[in-house]
């Protein structure tokens, strides 16, 4: 998974884009091995110098109720009020004693010390709503563009997933949703507090969406080292900036990363991703892997991912396929360990769909050097997969599933997101990638969609939506 880019406020007009929903209903079930529950289909889911407020300024702090379930293999559910909180990069960042901006753009006033960020308006200035169980993000609501929230255990705490022999399901409308976006849930392994004990500045937390990390080496206020650069400890060093709202900086941050789906209308795949360190780490140099560099960092970025058009069957996962992204998608990813129990080793991660009640396993691969074809993410099928697409298989080097699953087991954050990609306009996700590459090697064929389709400066379908 590549970085989430995107940020609220400093977007104003800068480009047309189009209106994206993401809808998304929780539910988490004990899995018997090789089993889908019955009852999967009918749920859905759809530094120094700067100040994190304790509480809140100007906006009130508030999130919104979104209901989950943790079930048993028998079908007994119990209800969770859980919630969600938009992530701190999106929040206004302002002086504790007046409406002072503290950045625009991507510049940080360094006249100015005690800034804070501040609570949010989901509806208004985000577009991100809840009803029950069911959340819906808006990819633009006026200056606003793209977000990311994590699900909330109480007011001050992540919740936190151990999903090791256990299932998550999710069901997702994709049918409005074109190339060059992407609907991302996915598990990081965030702090719980937020960074709180960790960060002793840090008197935000969680309850402000604080202490972000993933494989890629994002910085935790900020994307990619630093979205914003700031001064002081998160470093105007090496502060360079990518566009009018974003830069890179001198640190980021690293962690395990689980993205259970990134998709759009054409293309979807499932990937996990590994570091050689444990929680949140912040990195400098060589170990973010960036540029030349991408495969000495200490997290993989390229992960383990299974995309079944890339795999070689394209008739699989879109419209009017076989699982049919014009309908609603249930999706069900199962963690299995080597003892079936939630204290065993990671060793294979699966993924079925439901759709109109009937249950579709996922496509076995076609690729020659993956023998024989098996359709779930295994080690053995990790090593085959990058030997045959000639990829570095920076995923065994870092631990493969047995790391991610110790990641797993201690816990995860839930973080769901809406974004495109300023870096390499998600042809990763559904076209072809490289673009120096031969389109008939193994791998290279992502998804359908042109070279062009996801460049964020072009003008894009305004219907497209997400719920």
């Amino acid at each position: 998974m590549r970085s989430d880019l995107g940020s609220p406020r400093h977007r104003p007009g800068d480009r047309h884009v189009p209106l994206v929903c993401l809808c998304t209903h929780l539910h988490l079930a004990n899995v018997a091995r090789g089993d889908v529950s019955d009852y999967c289909s009918h749920l859905f889911l759809f530094v120094s110098r700067f100040l994190w407020p304790a509480s809140r300024t100007q906006l009130t702090k508030t999130h919104p109720v979104l209901t989950s379930q943790t079930c048993t293999a028998g079908g007994t559910c119990t209800t969770a009020q859980t919630s969600v909180v938009l992530d701190s990069n999106w929040r206004w960042t302002h002086q504790t004693t007046s409406t002072t901006n503290c950045y625009t753009g991507n510049t940080w006033n360094a006249a100015l010390s005690n800034c804070a960020i501040d609570g949010a308006d989901y509806a208004g200035t985000y577009g991100i709503t809840t009803s029950g169980d069911a959340l819906t993000i808006k990819f633009v609501t006026g200056a606003n563009i793209g977000s990311r929230v994590y699900l909330m255990a109480d007011d001050s705490n992540y919740k936190l997933f151990s999903l090791l022999n256990q299932e998550f399901t999710f069901t997702v409308d994709m049918s409005h949703l074109g190339c060059g976006l992407n609907g991302a849930l996915y598990f990081t392994e965030m702090d719980a507090d937020g960074g709180l004990a960790k960060f002793p500045t840090n008197k935000a937390g969680a309850k402000y969406g604080t202490s972000y990390c993933d494989a890629q080496g994002q910085f935790f206020l900020g994307e990619k080292h630093l979205l914003n650069c700031i001064p002081g400890q998160r470093s105007q060093l090496d502060c360079v900036p990518t566009d009018i709202n974003s830069g890179t900086g001198m640190f980021g941050t690293c962690c395990n990363e689980m993205d259970i789906w990134e998709a759009n209308l054409n293309a979807a795949a499932f990937t996990p991703h590994t570091c050689s360190v444990v929680g949140q780490t912040q990195c400098s140099g060589i170990d973010c892997g960036d540029g030349d560099q991408r495969y000495d960092g200490v997290c993989d970025k390229d992960g383990c991912d299974f995309n079944s058009y890339r795999m070689g069957v394209k008739n699989f996962l879109g419209p009017g396929l076989t699982v049919d992204t014009n309908l609603p998608i249930t999706v069900v990813t199962q963690f299995i360990t080597n003892n079936n129990s939630s204290s065993g080793t990671l060793t294979e991660i699966r993924r079925i769909y439901v759709q109109n009640g009937k249950v579709i396993q996922n496509s076995n691969t076609n690729v020659p050097g993956i023998t024989p074809p098996v359709n779930s993410v295994a080690d053995a099928f990790c090593n085959a997969q990058k030997a045959a697409v000639g990829d570095t298989n920076s995923f065994e080097s870092r631990g493969g599933l047995a790391t991610m699953g110790a990641a797993i087991q201690k816990g995860m954050v839930l973080a769901m997101s809406l974004w495109d990609d300023d870096e390499a306009d998600m042809l990763w996700l559904d076209s072809n990638y490289p673009l120096n590459a031969s389109v008939t090697a193994p791998g290279v064929a992502r998804g359908p969609c042109s070279a062009t389709s996801g460049d964020p400066s072009l003008a894009l379908c305004p219907e497209y939506f997400l719920t």
